[in-house]
Parts: structure tokens; C-alpha cells; sequence
């Protein structure tokens, strides 16, 4: 028991393990998580609807979406952004690799007759032949990913755009890094169930790298048959790292913002947007 324990508490290098499908491709949990997409009073997996239509009538209007362009959107879920932005007359790429939200998502385009097609598929393993003019990911996913992550995927977003395009994402900042703790919790069916439909018991430790300024939640979920661990992992940037990386992937930093709704950058905000285009 005392080894299992340790074990369980033991900090692992950043970025060491990668289980994001555990989450979003599980039968059980994929769709807790659609029931968050879904749920438009809280932010969990998407915000609440409010900021959603603050945002896409903001990224209408600043990126001037019309009827020709075309928008890939990484890490759709269920197609809250991509929906709305078919509906402004944009032809919309949504790729998500939670088969559970593409299928709603592909419900709601079909009922309402919109043009969009979605990609059942880990958006780091994705490719086309399309080019974009917009390239979304919203939501902080660009935090989850790790460094040699976030590179590739720079790389696949400037290998997709045609010559103007643009990237919108947004990231966590450094402000809301400082308010992280380190802390450890057990609890029985930990988080109200969410982990599986089954009894169980559920560790969570959170990890804070002062250095790399990193953030680990990771999750150890003790069930009759198995024990698993899910390592939520978050990158924390300030404006200028952001920056570097684009430039280095051969994007121009066009502007910050404070949110993906256009908000002026205030450094002081947990979060904050960036915009770029190819160099």
C-alpha cells in the first residue's frame, strides 16, 4: 500500500505523459464532458453562451467572415463556434477527436442545413488539402499541449492558411499562474462521479513548476479492476513567450487581446488572445 501511495504522489517531468483521449474518447466521461459543452451557465468545457455570442460576432467582424471564408476550428467539441460561424456564411472545418460531440455537432449542422464538416480525429494528426483563411482554437487547448506539441501545431496552422490567413487562440497567463497552489485531495467517486459509472476512488494531486510554468492536475482513479491517471497538463505564457513561438514558426503577432471576444489586453487578466498571421 505505502508503495502504491507514493506512487500516486509521485511528480512526474512536465509534459512526461500525454492522456488527453482518456478523457474526450472514454465512453463514460466524453459525455460528462458533452453535458458541460452543453450546459450554457457554466464555464467548464466552453463558456457560458453569452461570451460565445459576444465572441463570434466579434470574430465576424474583426476577421470580416463572409461567404467564401473558409475556417478550421480545432478542438470544435460540439460545434458551438463552428454552428454560429456557419450561420454568418462561413465554410467551417470543425476537427475534434471526441467522436461523442462530433456527432452531436454533425446533428445540429444537419438539422439546420449548414456548411460544415467535421473531422472525427486528433487535431495533431490532422491534415488537408483545404486552406484556410481563419484558424481557430479556443478554450486555452493551446495550454494542454506540450512544447514539441505546441510546435507542430504552429507549423500545421501555417501549412493550412493561405497567404492572409489568420490564427486566433488564447492562452492562460501568468497572472492566473501565480494564483495556482500546489494541493493534494482524495475523496470516493471523486468530482461527483465523473471518473466512471462504476465505484471508485479518486486521488487528484496538482503539481506547480515554478521554472517551466506548468501546472499538473493529475488524476489517479482507483476502481475494482483498474487503476488509471489522467494527467491534465497547462502551460502559462507570458505575452512575449507567445510571441517568440509564433515568430519562430514564421507567423507575424498582429495584436493581444484580452479574450477571444476582443477585450483590450490588461495583463492583469487570467487569460488572454493573440492573433497572427503568416510572415
Amino acid at each position: 500500500m505505502f508503495a502504491e501511495l507514493e506512487k500516486i504522489n509521485a511528480r512526474p517531468e512536465p509534459f512526461e505523459f500525454y492522456t488527453a483521449s482518456d478523457l474526450w474518447t472514454d465512453e463514460h466521461t466524453s459525455k460528462q464532458m458533452l453535458s458541460f459543452h452543453l450546459n450554457e451557465e457554466i464555464d467548464v468545457s466552453s463558456r457560458k453562451v453569452e461570451f460565445i455570442n459576444r465572441s463570434v460576432e466579434w470574430i465576424a467582424s474583426r476577421f470580416n467572415i463572409g461567404r467564401d471564408t473558409k475556417i478550421a476550428d480545432f478542438g470544435c467539441g460540439p460545434g458551438l463556434y463552428a454552428t454560429r460561424l456557419a450561420k454568418s456564411g462561413a465554410n467551417v472545418t470543425g476537427i475534434d477527436f471526441s467522436e461523442r460531440s462530433i456527432e452531436y455537432a454533425k446533428e445540429v449542422a444537419c438539422r439546420e442545413q449548414l456548411n460544415i464538416r467535421y473531422v472525427t480525429q486528433n487535431y495533431l494528426e490532422f491534415e488537408t488539402e483545404d486552406r484556410f483563411d481563419l484558424v481557430l482554437m479556443i478554450m486555452c487547448d493551446f495550454c494542454a499541449l506540450s512544447p514539441t506539441q505546441r510546435k507542430g501545431i504552429l507549423r500545421k496552422f501555417h501549412s493550412i492558411l493561405k497567404p492572409s490567413g489568420y490564427v486566433l487562440l488564447d492562452v492562460y497567463s501568468l497572472s492566473a499562474f501565480e494564483q495556482r497552489e500546489e494541493s493534494s485531495t482524495y475523496e470516493r467517486n471523486l468530482l461527483n462521479g465523473f471518473w466512471s459509472p462504476n465505484k471508485y476512488y479518486g486521488f487528484l494531486n496538482t503539481f506547480k513548476y515554478i521554472d517551466e510554468k506548468v501546472v499538473l492536475d493529475k488524476y489517479t482513479i482507483v476502481e475494482a479492476e483498474r487503476t488509471r491517471c489522467v494527467y491534465n497538463w497547462l502551460q502559462y505564457f507570458a505575452p512575449e513567450e507567445l510571441k517568440k513561438s509564433f515568430m519562430e514558426a514564421n507567423f507575424k503577432v498582429d495584436s493581444l487581446y484580452s479574450d477571444v471576444a476582443g477585450e483590450s489586453y490588461d495583463q492583469n487578466t487570467g487569460e488572454f488572445a493573440i492573433v497572427a498571421t503568416k510572415a
